[in-house]
């Protein structure tokens, strides 16, 4: 058990880490929960089906899936069996506004050294085309969209505060923003940001300090995609949710392909790397609860989950 390693180290004089413990987060969702679940790259709803079952063999309790091929790539059959799907497992289903520089036809993206570029929206109609996949995407009962562009999130944000998209639709921000440090995402929470995905590689010292900057939650790779850095830190999860809390923890899988933009093409591949991600998530969670049983999650439909609101009639795939 964790203790007889603990008391071992400290009788042998050894420090259990490699700097001063970051303070705790006093912050927690709203019914008072440190932690809740997400997983990513949920490419349609034959993969929600399969990350749900998943969850439900493996006892994950499951707060959020994202998507990230954009609502711009989802039939509207697909994209109202996903919002229909979330509603039934009172789960958060959150799309991707798409498309993005790296998708259009413009070279500055695919450029050495052109960063983050990739992730903007390019021009007036890019961020036309964004505001539009947020508006059918929220037209179909999806309460959760996916955002990277900054310009994008605070006109999305005047919208909603506007009544021109619902007063319950949420703006998660994408880990491809790429803001880092507690000045720059306390703006993406002063213009509406909802929940924000922080860089793959901050450490504890440093989500801490965001924590303290900011109120919203954090959204936090415990194990990252190898385009996002391949990180596994699974034994970081306990310290995790004690400093950065409330949090979102996102289990991604390294040594998987790239699946963006996915469709039927890639289903099988999608539904598999799917399944895995729960698997990880399974083995998060039993690792958290052996270092800090006494770390709090979130029950199902829990307040602030952006769970879908579907028409009546929708269609759920069986």
């Amino acid at each position: 058990m964790p203790g007889r390693v603990r008391d071992f180290l400290r009788a042998g004089g050894f420090p259990e880490a490699d700097g001063p413990a970051p303070a705790s987060s006093t912050k927690r969702f709203p019914d008072g929960a440190q932690y809740r679940v997400e997983i990513p790259s949920v490419e349609g709803p034959a993969v929600l089906e399969a990350v749900l079952q998943e969850a439900a063999a493996r006892d994950v309790l499951l707060h959020r899936i994202s998507q990230g091929s954009g609502v711009m790539l989802l039939t509207d059959t697909e994209l109202a069996a996903m919002a229909a799907l979330g509603a039934r497992a009172a789960v958060e289903v959150s799309l991707f506004a798409r498309p993005l520089a790296g998708w259009a036809t413009g070279a500055a993206a695919l450029a050495s050294g052109a960063g983050a570029l990739a992730a903007q929206a390019r021009g007036a109609e890019q961020l036309t085309q964004c505001l539009l996949d947020i508006e059918r995407a929220a037209d179909f009962g999806v309460r959760s969209v996916l955002i990277t562009d900054i310009g994008v999130l605070a006109t999305a944000a005047r919208m909603r505060a506007e009544g021109y998209l619902p007063a319950d639709l949420q703006f998660k921000i994408s880990v491809q923003m790429g803001l880092a440090n507690p000045a720059s995402i306390r703006i993406a929470q002063d213009l509406g940001a909802d929940t924000y995905n922080v860089p793959t590689d901050l450490s504890l010292s440093q989500l801490a300090t965001i924590r303290a900057a900011v109120d919203i939650p954090l959204d936090i790779y415990i194990e990252a995609p190898d385009d996002q850095g391949g990180f596994v830190r699974h034994y970081e999860i306990a310290e995790i949710v004690r400093v950065a809390a409330p949090v979102y923890l996102k289990f991604g899988l390294r040594n998987a392909p790239n699946i963006y933009p996915s469709g039927t093409h890639l289903e099988a591949t999608a539904v598999a790397l799917g399944r895995e991600r729960v698997r990880r998530a399974r083995i998060g969670l039993d690792l958290l609860h052996r270092l800090d049983p006494d770390a709090t999650t979130s029950e199902r439909a829990a307040k602030g989950l952006a769970v879908p609101v579907p028409a009546a009639n929708a269609e759920v795939p069986r």
